[in-house]
């Protein structure tokens, strides 16, 4: 499970609606028939159009300055593992976002509880991701990339008679080179804007920075950690628990499907590996023997970055041995999903 929380933003500037984020949104309803179609939903309904959406939204920005944010967007990413365990069931994951959207109400830190009927939001599950330029693939491609199109500019040099060259042994270059590329997909490299292979299931969320009466401020950007200020002569409590909703998110999904978490899909390990990666091994050495086998089959199929580090303990060496044996047989692992880690 990744969850992601991001401002409303623009450029420099923020955008006075919320109808640019909701059209993209629509972005997988476009050539579907009606009955096809995925909708935005809240908390007790199941569809609700996007022009209500954005006039709901837009409508709910009292006292908000222009260079402030109005809403907030959420982006819940369950593991390939998870979206396996719940049958890739869009009602199961409706379900798991009304319950966590009662962790995300919750996290927020103020002298009274906040309710989630407090909070406006409308959310849109969507099925399909593409690769972009960041993703691990795309970036290990790039070089093969790049000697394909300076190749292929030269063929049409040579094509208007502007420089002189075999045609036809650049063009079996460019197929040599395809080949050797490190990522394909059913025969084909990797490239920016193809459709990720495998259950790629999320759901986006927007959230108004406003609550349901249009009277209070709730933000959970990472700039409003939970903490007190004195305010008249009284200690007020404001800010958002990020890593409370986002553990507590987790342990949502397991109680309500049963599903049983290993240590590396966890946000704790998550945030040792970042933090603390001598821990997280050593950890991760420390798990009994079935758990441990399924962490590491999981991290090579994650693609998770192994630093290069001088290590202590003989656990820890031994967890990195073993990881790299993992990732040189990991085709074999056909049984293990893949981590949000």
């Amino acid at each position: 499970m990744y969850i992601i929380i991001t401002k409303q933003h623009m450029d420099k500037t923020f955008s006075q609606s919320s109808g640019d984020f909701v059209d993209y949104l629509e972005k997988e309803n476009l050539d579907k028939a009606p009955e096809l179609q995925e909708h935005f939903f809240d908390q007790h309904h199941d569809r609700v159009s996007p022009k209500h959406v954005v006039k709901d939204i837009d409508g709910n920005t009292a006292k908000l300055r222009k260079n402030a944010p109005k809403f907030y967007s959420l982006t819940i990413n369950p593991s390939q593992r998870e979206l396996k365990h719940i049958g890739n069931d869009p009602e199961k994951l409706r379900q798991f976002v009304r319950e966590t959207m009662k962790d995300y109400a919750s996290a927020f830190y103020r002298d009274k509880p906040v309710p989630v009927d407090s909070i406006k939001y409308y959310a849109k599950i969507e099925y399909e991701r593409r690769y972009k330029g960041y993703d691990r693939e795309i970036k290990e491609n790039q070089p093969y990339r790049a000697q394909i199109v300076k190749l292929q500019h030269d063929l049409v040099k040579i094509g208007r008679g502007e420089l002189e060259g075999d045609s036809q042994s650049i063009k079996k270059t460019i197929e040599q080179l395809k080949a050797e590329a490190p990522h394909h997909i059913h025969g084909k490299m990797v490239e920016q804007g193809m459709k990720k292979p495998g259950l790629q299931t999320h759901v986006h969320i927007i959230v108004s920075r406003r609550d349901v009466t249009n009277t209070l401020s709730l933000s959970p950007g990472s700039s409003h950690k939970a903490s007190e200020i004195t305010l008249n002569g009284n200690a007020v409590k404001r800010g958002f628990h990020r890593d409370v909703f986002f553990g507590n998110a987790e342990k949502t999904f397991d109680r309500l499907f049963k599903y049983e978490r290993n240590f590396v899909e966890s946000y704790t390990a998550h945030k040792m590996y970042n933090k603390e990666p001598y821990k997280f091994f050593a950890h991760l050495m420390s798990l009994p023997t079935n758990e441990k086998s399924a962490a590491l089959k999981m991290m090579g199929r994650s693609g998770l970055h192994v630093p290069n580090l001088n290590i202590p303990t003989n656990q820890v060496q031994l967890a990195l041995k073993a990881f790299k044996q993992l990732k040189r047989t990991i085709d074999m692992a056909k049984d293990a999903g893949s981590i949000g880690i």
